[in-house]
């Protein structure tokens, strides 16, 4: 079997690495550095240039994200970084070149294996904090709005969390297409959600949900709900006749004492009973991972994904919302403030 290849001069022998031991308060994380191991077939190594702190990550920490791996372990959705090395299997073209990856794990270091099927090309010149920003959640977001909910210009859809990092690409993207856009967020965002093109709405006032009623009499050409829990049926109700309630996470479940995977059957039967019911509206969850057993076909949609959403960067269309940057040595307070809810965007790690 052919050797790995090592870029000249490059090749690290460790890494540092923030580990999740298990069930801990942010401070519970463990920084430590590790031996670097050569990548396996079909795999190629990153030097880190930016990882993020996504909801899933906060989700991982309570033990509350779905199908996450045993603990310990690396966390860390998505990551940018440049080639280093490559397992036997992947050309060596791609050494020394710039790549975003969606990882699921594994991420939070400075050097990083990937799926090397995963590599997105990204321009030299970007800023790398700004294109991870758009990486899960450019995705995400793309492919909820035009493959699931399939909004058409001149729509209306509402997004609950716009100020979040799923949520203010949602409302970028949906502005970029002409859709009308409400969104919920605390007050101390709601200057940032009219700059991006959103109408905001108080989501801690009693009377949210008659006030999103009135701000779209008709209904919802699509309703964006990442909190789950009881309010989803409340989502469904501002649903229009032809439009698409998309549950895209349970944001409600670290509150709730049933197991996991309870949660989750409970919320796959309600959106399959309202599916099947005779009215014309559509309900669905957004599973990132779906197809992922056909990585071709999986890393070839998420892949055109990215390129509409990186190519709007491009063009200014779309604006980073990064919210903070700290070190990867820093990732106890980035954690810390990514749960804080006072944060508009994705707070990034960088190299130490």
């Amino acid at each position: 079997m052919p050797e790995p290849i090592f870029s000249a001069h490059t090749a690290p022998h460790s890494r540092m690495e923030v580990v999740l031991p298990g069930l801990v308060e942010p401070e519970g994380l463990i920084v430590h550095t590790t031996e670097v191991s050569p990548p396996a077939p079909g795999h190629a190594v990153l030097r880190m240039e930016a990882t993020g702190v996504s909801f899933a990550e906060q989700q991982m920490r309570r033990g509350r994200y779905y199908g996450q791996p045993a603990f310990p372990f690396v966390p860390g959705y998505d990551v940018v970084g440049t080639v280093i090395a490559v397992g036997p299997g992947v050309s060596t073209d791609v050494i020394g070149r710039r790549f975003a990856a969606v990882t699921k794990i594994g991420a939070w270091a400075d050097v990083v294996d990937v799926d090397a099927r995963a590599l997105m090309p990204v321009p030299v010149e970007m800023d790398a904090a700004e294109i991870e920003s758009i990486i899960v959640n450019g995705i995400t977001a793309w492919r909820m709005l035009y493959e699931v909910a399939r909004v058409r210009s001149g729509g209306t859809i509402l997004v609950l969390g716009a100020n979040g990092g799923v949520g203010s690409t949602l409302v970028q993207l949906a502005n970029a297409g002409s859709i009308r856009v409400v969104g919920t967020a605390s007050l101390r965002h709601h200057d940032l959600l009219r700059d991006l093109g959103a109408e905001p709405v108080d989501y801690t006032r009693p009377d949210m949900h008659d006030q999103l009623r009135d701000l779209a009499p008709s209904g919802y050409d699509a309703v964006f709900d990442h909190i789950g829990g009881a309010g989803i049926t409340q989502s469904w109700a501002l649903v229009r006749r032809g439009g698409a309630l998309v549950s895209y996470g349970t944001a409600a479940a670290k509150d709730d004492s049933r197991s996991v995977g309870s949660i989750f059957f409970a919320l796959f039967t309600r959106l399959a009973i309202w599916n099947a019911l005779p009215n014309g509206r559509r309900a669905s969850f957004f599973d990132f991972w779906k197809g992922v057993k056909r990585p071709s076909s999986f890393y070839r949609q998420i892949g055109a994904a990215f390129a509409e959403v990186l190519g709007l960067l491009e063009s200014s269309v779309l604006r980073p919302q990064v919210a903070a940057r700290f070190s990867l040595t820093d990732t106890v307070r980035a954690l810390q403030l990514a749960e804080s809810r006072t944060v508009a965007g994705k707070v990034v790690l960088l190299p130490a």
